[in-house]
């Protein structure tokens, strides 16, 4: 991803997570830091930019900070091969554990999660912009 990206992707910010989207400035901050700590990626299917997705590391620890993917192209495998794409850097970058927080109301994305081998860890209440509790998945690598 780069910053010529980012009007394409924070059209998908807001429509994916309209109550709790990532400002313009927040994603720009996230970018600085590329590729230093940071790893982000685009998806582009005929020209358009679909989704999106990012990750954080530093030292032996990963974070994925999001991933999106526009409505109309959700369940076709592009979220999925961004989270490769990520798992793929952070093994690199020689991560030993990968962390996320997933919706407890959305189930299709933590049944993707789980199929790339994430573990639920914990709960984190309340905290969605909405009340909605985020459920703590990690992911070991490198062996």
């Amino acid at each position: 991803m780069t910053l010529a990206d980012v009007p394409a992707v924070m059209e998908i910010e807001r429509a994916t997570f309209p109550r709790d989207a990532w400002s313009e400035g927040m994603l720009r901050g996230e970018l600085a830091d590329q590729p230093r700590t940071r790893h982000y990626v685009v998806a582009v299917l005929d020209g358009e930019i679909v989704g999106y997705a990012g990750l954080a590391a530093a030292g032996d620890q990963g974070d994925i900070q999001t991933i999106a993917v526009l409505e109309r192209h959700r369940g076709t495998g592009i979220g999925g091969r961004m989270l490769r794409e990520l798992l793929q850097e952070a093994e690199r970058r020689q991560v030993d554990k990968v962390f996320l927080e997933v919706r407890a109301d959305n189930p299709r994305a933590r049944a993707v999660y789980t199929h790339f081998g994430f573990k639920e860890i914990g709960v984190r209440r309340g905290y969605y912009e909405d009340g909605t509790d985020a459920i703590m998945m990690m992911r070991k690598l490198n062996g």
